[in-house]
């Protein structure tokens, strides 16, 4: 279904219209009744897997508090 709203519904129902939008329903926002602008849903960018990088391995102990010996190295 098209639905075509006026710009200064849009602004007030703007939640609604994009519920609307997801449940597949073309939403057209109008000026004067001249149709300006469409809202469509976008599509989830695909997570991307950079093969080039080889990254190094963490080691186990990485995310454990340092002890008063490494601190004093850091003026701490």
């Amino acid at each position: 279904m098209v639905i075509t709203v006026n710009t200064q519904d849009a602004k007030t129902q703007l939640s609604r219209l994009l519920v609307l939008m997801q449940a597949g329903n073309e939403v057209i926002i109008a000026n004067r009744g001249k149709p300006i602008a469409r809202l469509e849903p976008i599509d989830r960018p695909k997570i991307r897997n950079l093969g080039f990088v080889d990254l190094p391995a963490i080691p186990d102990n990485f995310f454990e508090p340092w002890d008063d010996g490494d601190l004093s190295n850091w003026d701490y």
